[in-house]
């Protein structure tokens, strides 16, 4: 981030998340919507700021980093001048292991001095927009569908897509919500979460659209 930008990132500006909530029912209903996981780091401008995160996301797989697996990483970059660019190599592996410590021995042996300064300090953006996946258990009776989706229409967001699987009396809904900030995303959530309809907790996951932002 601080290459990209130009401007100084400290770890405690950096919003993360790890992948501990994430079930294999997750990763099943996640294929039939056409997503697939990936761990992200990100950093992005935002309205004058500067965004920088850390976290599991779902990916379309027309996304240039869907199809980067194995002991293979990758950077995505977009610009106004080369549009998007992706660069992938192999990350995991003796060799590639032994290189990355080399580079961090010799980073730290040269003198601070020598390595340049950020020349400018962009506010870092905390609430950002974002598409989601949402996995809710709930009972299986009418009206459930409406009222989830009337609960996030009321903070501006709409569905783009559900999956829906009958478990006896219950019923697992799955759905990807089309981008909105993030503090009104799980202000719906949390009241998702209180209807008497819920078995438990619902579990969202990020999801990156089709252009990568």
């Amino acid at each position: 981030a601080r290459l990209a930008f130009d401007t100084p990132v400290h770890l405690d500006q950096v919003t993360y998340e790890g992948i501990e909530h994430i079930t294999a029912d997750d990763m099943e209903y996640a294929r039939d919507l056409g997503l697939g996981l990936k761990l992200l780091g990100t950093a992005e401008r935002v309205d004058g700021g500067l965004s920088v995160r850390v976290h599991p996301a779902f990916l379309y797989g027309s996304h240039p980093l869907a199809s980067v697996g194995g002991p293979f990483n990758a950077v995505t970059i977009e610009s106004e001048s080369i549009t998007e660019i992706t660069l992938s190599g192999p990350g995991a592996g003796g060799p590639q292991t032994a290189s990355a410590v080399l580079g961090d021995v010799i980073s730290a042996m040269i003198p601070p001095a020598s390595t340049p300064e950020a020349t400018q300090a962009l506010e870092i953006v905390q609430d950002v927009e974002s598409a989601f996946y949402l996995h809710m258990e709930v009972a299986d009776r009418p009206g459930v569908l409406a009222q989830v989706a009337q609960i996030l229409g009321l903070q501006g967001a709409s569905v783009k897509s559900v999956v829906q699987k009958g478990l006896g009396e219950k019923a697992r809904l799955v759905m990807v919500v089309h981008p909105l900030l993030e503090s009104k995303f799980y202000a719906a959530v949390d009241l998702i979460a209180g209807l008497d309809f819920m078995r438990s907790r619902p579990r969202a996951i990020r999801v990156i659209e089709e252009e990568f932002t």
